[in-house]
Protein backbone atom coordinates (compact mmCIF):
# COMPACT_ATOMS: atom_id res chain seq x y z
CA UNK A 1 0.00 0.00 0.00
CA UNK A 2 1.40 3.42 -0.98
CA UNK A 3 2.20 5.93 1.72
CA UNK A 4 -0.11 8.94 1.92
CA UNK A 5 1.33 12.29 0.89
CA UNK A 6 0.31 15.85 1.70
CA UNK A 7 -2.02 17.45 4.21
CA UNK A 8 -5.75 16.73 4.59
CA UNK A 9 -7.69 18.84 7.10
CA UNK A 10 -10.09 16.98 9.38
CA UNK A 11 -11.43 19.75 11.65
CA UNK A 12 -10.83 23.45 12.27
CA UNK A 13 -11.53 25.38 15.45
CA UNK A 14 -13.05 28.45 13.77
CA UNK A 15 -14.26 29.91 17.05
CA UNK A 16 -10.72 30.01 18.45
CA UNK A 17 -9.58 32.75 16.08
CA UNK A 18 -12.66 34.79 17.01
CA UNK A 19 -12.36 34.39 20.79
CA UNK A 20 -8.55 34.50 21.14
CA UNK A 21 -5.58 36.51 19.91
CA UNK A 22 -3.08 33.90 18.68
CA UNK A 23 0.48 34.49 19.89
CA UNK A 24 2.45 31.38 18.92
CA UNK A 25 1.57 28.00 17.43
CA UNK A 26 3.23 24.62 16.97
CA UNK A 27 2.42 21.29 15.32
CA UNK A 28 2.04 18.35 17.70
CA UNK A 29 1.46 14.65 17.23
CA UNK A 30 -1.38 12.96 19.07
CA UNK A 31 -1.62 9.49 20.61
CA UNK A 32 -4.76 7.78 19.28
CA UNK A 33 -6.32 4.33 19.24
CA UNK A 34 -7.18 2.49 16.02
CA UNK A 35 -10.90 3.24 16.06
CA UNK A 36 -10.19 6.96 16.61
CA UNK A 37 -8.03 7.08 13.48
CA UNK A 38 -10.71 5.25 11.48
CA UNK A 39 -13.32 7.72 12.70
CA UNK A 40 -11.04 10.63 11.73
CA UNK A 41 -10.54 9.15 8.25
CA UNK A 42 -14.31 9.47 7.85
CA UNK A 43 -13.90 13.18 8.66
CA UNK A 44 -15.78 13.06 11.95
CA UNK A 45 -14.28 15.30 14.64
CA UNK A 46 -14.95 18.55 16.50
CA UNK A 47 -12.57 20.88 18.32
CA UNK A 48 -15.27 23.40 19.30
CA UNK A 49 -14.94 23.18 23.10
CA UNK A 50 -11.52 21.60 23.38
CA UNK A 51 -8.47 22.89 25.23
CA UNK A 52 -4.96 21.76 26.16
CA UNK A 53 -3.61 21.18 29.68
CA UNK A 54 -0.16 20.47 31.07
CA UNK A 55 0.02 18.10 34.04
CA UNK A 56 2.57 17.94 36.86
CA UNK A 57 4.63 15.31 35.05
CA UNK A 58 5.22 17.67 32.12
CA UNK A 59 2.84 16.02 29.65
CA UNK A 60 0.39 17.86 27.41
CA UNK A 61 -3.17 16.58 27.04
CA UNK A 62 -5.90 17.48 24.57
CA UNK A 63 -9.17 17.54 26.49
CA UNK A 64 -12.81 17.72 25.43
CA UNK A 65 -12.09 17.12 21.73
CA UNK A 66 -14.97 15.14 20.28
CA UNK A 67 -14.01 12.21 18.04
CA UNK A 68 -17.23 10.19 17.68
CA UNK A 69 -17.20 6.39 17.95
CA UNK A 70 -16.30 4.48 14.81
CA UNK A 71 -19.55 3.28 13.26
CA UNK A 72 -18.24 -0.17 12.34
CA UNK A 73 -16.40 -0.60 15.65
CA UNK A 74 -17.00 -3.43 18.08
CA UNK A 75 -17.17 -3.55 21.88
CA UNK A 76 -13.64 -2.07 22.11
CA UNK A 77 -14.62 1.30 20.63
CA UNK A 78 -13.12 4.46 22.19
CA UNK A 79 -14.78 7.06 24.45
CA UNK A 80 -15.64 10.12 22.30
CA UNK A 81 -14.35 12.85 24.65
CA UNK A 82 -11.44 11.15 26.41
CA UNK A 83 -8.15 12.89 27.21
CA UNK A 84 -5.59 12.40 24.44
CA UNK A 85 -1.85 12.79 24.93
CA UNK A 86 -0.03 15.29 22.73
CA UNK A 87 3.44 14.36 21.52
CA UNK A 88 5.94 17.22 21.80
CA UNK A 89 9.57 17.66 22.80
CA UNK A 90 10.17 18.42 26.48
CA UNK A 91 11.64 21.83 25.63
CA UNK A 92 8.49 22.80 23.70
CA UNK A 93 6.26 21.71 26.60
CA UNK A 94 8.43 23.67 29.07
CA UNK A 95 8.19 26.77 26.88
CA UNK A 96 4.38 26.55 26.71
CA UNK A 97 4.23 25.87 30.44
CA UNK A 98 6.23 29.02 31.26
CA UNK A 99 4.10 31.13 28.94
CA UNK A 100 0.76 29.89 30.29
CA UNK A 101 1.76 30.87 33.80
CA UNK A 102 1.52 34.48 32.58
CA UNK A 103 -1.87 36.04 33.19
CA UNK A 104 -4.50 35.55 30.51
CA UNK A 105 -2.74 32.94 28.36
CA UNK A 106 -4.13 29.54 27.47
CA UNK A 107 -3.33 26.76 25.01
CA UNK A 108 -5.97 25.89 22.43
CA UNK A 109 -6.10 23.56 19.41
CA UNK A 110 -6.57 25.34 16.08
CA UNK A 111 -6.87 22.44 13.67
CA UNK A 112 -6.69 18.66 13.36
CA UNK A 113 -5.28 17.18 10.16
CA UNK A 114 -3.49 14.29 8.48
CA UNK A 115 0.10 14.99 7.44
CA UNK A 116 1.71 12.20 5.42
CA UNK A 117 -0.71 9.69 6.94
CA UNK A 118 -0.23 10.76 10.58
CA UNK A 119 -2.70 12.77 12.66
CA UNK A 120 -1.36 16.14 13.78
CA UNK A 121 -2.80 18.95 15.89
CA UNK A 122 -1.92 22.61 15.45
CA UNK A 123 -1.93 24.06 18.99
CA UNK A 124 -1.55 27.72 19.84
CA UNK A 125 -0.69 29.91 22.77
CA UNK A 126 -3.50 32.44 22.92
CA UNK A 127 -4.75 35.36 24.97
CA UNK A 128 -8.49 35.80 25.40
CA UNK A 129 -10.04 38.76 23.58
CA UNK A 130 -12.31 41.21 25.31
CA UNK A 131 -15.77 41.84 23.87
CA UNK A 132 -14.79 45.15 22.26
CA UNK A 133 -11.77 43.47 20.62
CA UNK A 134 -14.09 40.90 19.05
CA UNK A 135 -16.37 43.64 17.72
CA UNK A 136 -13.38 45.55 16.36
CA UNK A 137 -12.02 42.51 14.49
CA UNK A 138 -15.48 41.76 13.03
CA UNK A 139 -15.75 45.39 11.88
CA UNK A 140 -12.30 45.20 10.22
CA UNK A 141 -13.23 41.99 8.39
CA UNK A 142 -16.49 43.56 7.20
CA UNK A 143 -14.68 46.70 5.97
CA UNK A 144 -12.15 44.55 4.11
CA UNK A 145 -14.96 42.58 2.45
CA UNK A 146 -16.74 45.77 1.38
CA UNK A 147 -13.52 47.22 -0.07
CA UNK A 148 -12.94 44.02 -2.05
CA UNK A 149 -16.51 44.11 -3.31
CA UNK A 150 -16.16 47.77 -4.38
CA UNK A 151 -12.88 47.06 -6.20
CA UNK A 152 -14.39 44.07 -7.96
CA UNK A 153 -17.42 46.15 -9.02
CA UNK A 154 -15.17 48.97 -10.28
CA UNK A 155 -12.99 46.53 -12.25
CA UNK A 156 -16.04 44.88 -13.81
CA UNK A 157 -17.47 48.28 -14.81
CA UNK A 158 -14.19 49.51 -16.36
CA UNK A 159 -13.70 46.34 -18.43
CA UNK A 160 -17.12 46.68 -20.07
Amino acid sequence: MAKEQGIATIANNRRARHDYAIEDHVEAGIALTGTEVKSLREGRASLAESFVTIDRRGEMWLENANIPEYLNGTWNNHAPKRKRKLLLHAAQIAKFSRQTEAKGYTIIPLSLYFKDGRVKVDIALARGKREYDKRQSLREEQDKREAQRAMRYKNMKSSV
